[in-house]
Formats: C-alpha cells, sequence, structure tokens
C-alpha cells in the first residue's frame, strides 16, 4: 500500500467519537447529551500542534431509526465546536449511517474515510495514527498501515482481549496522546 507523499503530505489523527473523546451514552440525538471526558481539550490540543485531526465514527443508528443524520450532524458540529475553542481544530468529521451487516464501503474497519482524507487533505497514512475502543478502530490503522491506538475508556475494557497483543493500549485519550507525542 503506498501513502500518498507528494507535496507537503502531513500525519493525522482519525479519532473515534464516542467512548473515546466524548462517552459513550448510546444513540445522541442532541448535543446536550455530550460529555467529554476530561483530558479530551487538553490532548486534542496537544495533538494539534502536530497533527491533522479527523474523526471517524460509525452511527448505525441512523440506519435503524432511533437517530436521524441531522440529529448526528448536530452533535458532530457542537464536538468540533467545543474541541476548537479549546484549540484543537477538527479538519473533518466522517460518518457512516449504515449498520454492519449492509456491507457499506464506509463503516470501520473499512478505510474509505481514510483514503479519502488522504486525497482531500494530502494525509501522509503511513506516518498516521486511528484512536479507539472497538477492534475495528485498531483494524482500521492496520488497513492502511497506520498506527492504532486502543482506549480502554468507552466500550475499551469489554474488548481488550480481542485486540492483537502487539496493539498500543492507552487508559483514556491523554495517554493515547502522549504515546502519538513521543513518536515526534
Amino acid at each position: 500500500m503506498t501513502s500518498n507523499r507528494q507535496g507537503n503530505s502531513r500525519p493525522a489523527v482519525f479519532l473515534d467519537r464516542d467512548g473515546t473523546i466524548i462517552e459513550d451514552r448510546g444513540d445522541l440525538s442532541d448535543p446536550t447529551q455530550v460529555v467529554f471526558f476530561k483530558d479530551t481539550s487538553s490532548a486534542l490540543r496537544r495533538l494539534a500542534d502536530h497533527f491533522a485531526l479527523f474523526i471517524v465514527t460509525n452511527q448505525s443508528g441512523v440506519a435503524k431509526g432511533t437517530i436521524t443524520i441531522q440529529d448526528v450532524q448536530r452533535v458532530n458540529d457542537y464536538v468540533e465546536e467545543y474541541v476548537a475553542s479549546a484549540g484543537a481544530p477538527i479538519v473533518s468529521t466522517y460518518v457512516c449511517p449504515h449498520q454492519s451487516s449492509s456491507g457499506c464501503k464506509c463503516i470501520k474497519p473499512n478505510p474509505y474515510f481514510l483514503k479519502e482524507a488522504e486525497r482531500e487533505f494530502n494525509i501522509d497514512l503511513q506516518r498516521s495514527f486511528t484512536i479507539g475502543d472497538h477492534p475495528c478502530d485498531v483494524e482500521l490503522a492496520t488497513q492502511v498501515e497506520a498506527t492504532g491506538i486502543f482506549v480502554l475508556t468507552g466500550h475499551g475494557r469489554n474488548h481488550r482481549e480481542e485486540i492483537p497483543s502487539q496493539t498500543i493500549v492507552a487508559e483514556g485519550i491523554r495517554e493515547a496522546a502522549e504515546h502519538i507525542l513521543a513518536s515526534v
């Protein structure tokens, strides 16, 4: 797999949303339901000094009918505004609204959105990272020869035994950011 190394390509951090930067409280239909982990803003601000930040989130509640794509957009807008006000702008948020059984090309761990970011924003995927609380977030990194970091927040503790033994495991977003920044 080749990465886009033409011009001034830059590395990125692809963040899962629920369970990684905010508490996983099920299908969120309103921004007032969002609860950030205490270290989210400071961790993302530190990462933003060296990496382009993206959110990649599976939101199957849209396909199930428990939330609308407009609900997801309002929540995402709030998340983006909140972290941007803390000095950590999100370049783009990618949402898969499908169920895993749909066979769509955008659901994690398929690398569709990472490839989109590579093309659209000149991202060097091989120097990039993913952070998430599900095995699919780590597998997503593997698909593009990036580095995956598994966090124990959200559903992480429930899925720890499902990830490869060589995977970097972090207590939460702060520790994940420290691992990444140690590579800079």
